[in-house]
């Protein structure tokens, strides 16, 4: 095996990433540059591999960098190295940028569904109420006399059985008996199912 000659100057030793980090921590700018300069291009390669857009890959590794630097303190010498931290970090954050991406696309499929659905067309639906209005009157007028007063004063008047039954100085039972028979003949008139 090989060493490298290096010619007219000492190698630089790979700084300690760790040691930084705690520095980071206290906040020492030229800390935070040396962490910047080693990291930057690993972090901006977690969030492209997660991304694979290079624009928002570029935001989010600047995100993480400066989260590194607001949060250097929370980091945990006895829970990993500062290499893991901060990819984690970047991983985390890409991964909020995808589900977040997503979301509003959803979000905008759903306005779009929403802008396509048809238009409501009051001319149609009122045509519809007066055909439904006509064919009730047609099928009241099938209806015995004491059956339509009697289904008008409860159903279109709003009077009780009791109030009915006293207006038209007739038993209630009698009153009941005729909205039941009224009420079947209108069903049957209206095509209604039961």
């Amino acid at each position: 095996m090989r060493e490298a000659v290096h010619i007219g100057r000492e190698p630089s030793p790979r700084p300690d990433l760790d040691e930084l980090m705690t520095l980071v921590a206290q906040g020492d700018q030229d800390a935070f540059a040396a962490l910047y300069d080693a990291l930057a291009g690993s972090v901006l390669g977690v969030a492209r591999g997660v991304l694979r857009d290079r624009a928002q890959s570029e935001e989010v590794a600047q995100e993480v960098l400066v989260e590194v630097w607001r949060t250097a303190a929370r980091y945990r010498a006895d829970r990993g190295t500062a290499v893991n931290w901060v990819l984690t970090l970047a991983h985390r954050r890409a991964v909020d940028r995808v589900r977040s991406v997503e979301a509003a696309a959803a979000r905008d499929h759903r306005a779009a569904l929403l802008d396509r659905t048809t238009a409501h067309d009051e001319v149609t639906e009122q045509v519809e109420v007066r055909l439904e209005h006509e064919q009730v009157r047609r099928c009241l007028r099938t209806l015995t006399e004491v059956q339509h007063q009697s289904v008008t004063l409860a159903y279109y008047r709003g009077l009780t059985y009791r109030e009915v039954a006293e207006l038209l100085s007739v038993p209630l039972g009698t009153v009941k008996t005729r909205l039941r028979d009224g009420l079947i003949r209108l069903r049957d008139c209206l095509g209604v199912t039961a």
